[in-house]
């Protein structure tokens, strides 16, 4: 009977010091995120402008192989496409390399 009620103890023990980091109130400044400086914002907005532009490219490049854009519309729309893929990449590794 008593390793029963020793055995209850510890259980019990062990529960509440598991549960006890959960059960403190949080701190309210550790939630907050930071806003994102204006660099930041600038590659943010960099690496969205290649991310379009290379989907873009992508399917492009998937319909005239698939033959839904004919060789003329795909000369005429593949070089500014690529243009604004490199330009948003090279933005970036100079970017970067300031960094």
């Amino acid at each position: 009977m008593t390793q029963l009620v020793l055995g209850g103890l510890i259980a019990a023990i062990a529960v509440i010091l598991v549960a006890l980091p959960f059960l403190r109130h949080p701190d309210g400044d550790d939630d907050m995120l930071d806003a994102p400086t204006e660099a930041e914002e600038r590659r943010l907005a960099l690496i969205e402008q290649r991310d379009q532009a290379l989907g873009a490219l992508k399917e492009l490049e998937f319909d005239h192989r698939t033959g839904k854009v004919d060789d003329i519309d795909y000369r005429a729309l593949v070089g500014p496409l690529r243009r604004a893929a490199a330009d948003a990449l090279q933005a970036l590794d100079e970017r970067g390399a300031k960094e």
